[in-house]
């Protein structure tokens, strides 16, 4: 007995001593910050308010996918303590987001496909949607990747075709849908998650799987190809050129789907950092003017490692087609004195050129976002 208690009393001794110890290193791992002392022993209503009170929602994306990865990188940069605190949800696709911006108590941002709006009108599924929301930033472009074996050449080749386009709360389904539509390609579309879909593939049960996407798209890029398959191509044809972009995948991008030193042409569709249309008086307003504070004075740091490569692509001040930018997003552009220097080269480009002259709006309009396209790729090129 007596030992045992010899024993215990030393035990207790080196624990004292150990903890004595860690309170006076100064990087001590098992330390609770003070201000999370503070609310786990005087918690209070007020503790409540004050919690909620800097802290922003962002809706994000499916597990795996781009969104969710910019809302990680978000929470990581933004975050500071009681003063502002960005919280991301693992969201279900880009139809659902624009829903849960709406409806869902405490969002207060979200990340959309900027097609999806007009994809909802255009079915009759909502009136004037345009009106009830607001951008804080045009993010990045999203590529269309259509997986399938080497015989599709193009994407004129699924004419009657089973195509897989994700979930239908998605945003793929929309883009997919709405190029189909505007080409004139009928093919019949099942509604698989994207891994499924792939071993559906596979096994030969469906012709293609479309991935719409921040190249290098995870699922994508980890396809398990045998050889049979490739990316088809989607032609940057007329009807697309008022809503997408051209986009080009290289073997960079695909190396398992794609040879060395070829690439195949698609198109882009941006993605929208987006919020409701709040009046400038409410208290939802400043969480909103809270986070665009924060978001633009810390950017340049989200464009260099470890965060995701698709940042380098982001322009603060690029327009958005069809869009109005939350008022004090663009005040602080004002005030910083960032312009959107794309349209300003590209403004520079056409007084250079006689032909320039004779360009009309609707043809100016889809040459900026060809300009566009070409911009954002070689400013990537060079940041690689």
């Amino acid at each position: 007995m007596r030992n045992a208690l010899r024993m215990a009393l030393a035990a207790v001794t080196t624990i004292c001593a150990f903890a004595a110890h860690a309170e006076q290193t100064e990087y001590d791992p098992a330390k609770v910050s003070d201000s999370l002392k503070a609310i786990f022993q005087f918690g209070s209503s007020s503790t409540q308010q004050a919690l909620n009170a800097n802290t922003v929602t962002l809706i994000t994306g499916t597990i795996g996918g781009t969104y969710v990865q910019f809302g990680a990188d978000l929470a990581s940069v933004l975050d500071d303590g009681n003063k502002i605190r960005v919280l991301p949800i693992v969201g279900r696709g880009s139809v659902q987001s624009v829903a849960d911006i709406l409806f869902l108590q405490g969002v207060d941002l979200g990340v959309v496909r900027a097609d999806t709006l007009d994809y909802l009108e255009r079915k009759g599924f909502a009136k004037d949607i345009k009106r009830q929301f607001t951008y804080v930033t045009k993010l990045y472009n999203e590529e269309m990747q259509v997986i399938a074996p080497k015989s599709v050449a193009t994407l004129k080749d699924l004419e009657g075709k089973t195509v897989s386009v994700d979930l239908p709360n998605g945003g793929t389904f929309v883009t997919a849908l709405t190029v189909f539509e505007r080409l004139g390609i009928r093919a019949k579309f099942v509604y698989v998650e994207q891994r499924i879909a792939m071993e559906k593939l596979k096994a030969g049960e469906i012709d293609a799987v479309i991935v719409v996407g921040g190249k290098p798209y995870k699922s994508v890029s980890t396809f398990g190809n045998d050889g049979r398959f490739h990316l088809a191509r989607v032609d940057y044809a007329k009807p697309l050129q008022n809503d997408y972009l051209p986009a080009t995948l290289t073997a960079k991008d695909y190396p398992n789907l794609i040879k060395e030193g070829e690439s195949v042409d698609t198109i882009a569709v941006p993605a929208v950092l987006a919020a409701y249309n709040w009046a400038p008086n409410t208290e939802r307003y400043r969480k909103l003017a809270l986070f665009v504070d924060a978001f633009f004075t810390k950017f340049p740091a989200l464009q260099n490692a470890p965060f995701h490569p698709k940042w380098k692509e982001v322009s603060l001040a690029a327009p958005l087609a069809g869009w109005s930018r939350l008022p004090v997003a663009q005040q602080w552009l004002d005030r910083h004195g960032v312009e959107p220097v794309t349209q300003q080269r590209f403004e520079a480009f056409l007084k250079q050129s006689p032909a320039g002259a004779k360009v009309s709006d609707a043809e100016r309009e889809t040459l900026f976002r060809q300009f566009q396209a070409w911009d954002a790729e070689k400013a990537r090129a060079e940041k690689r």
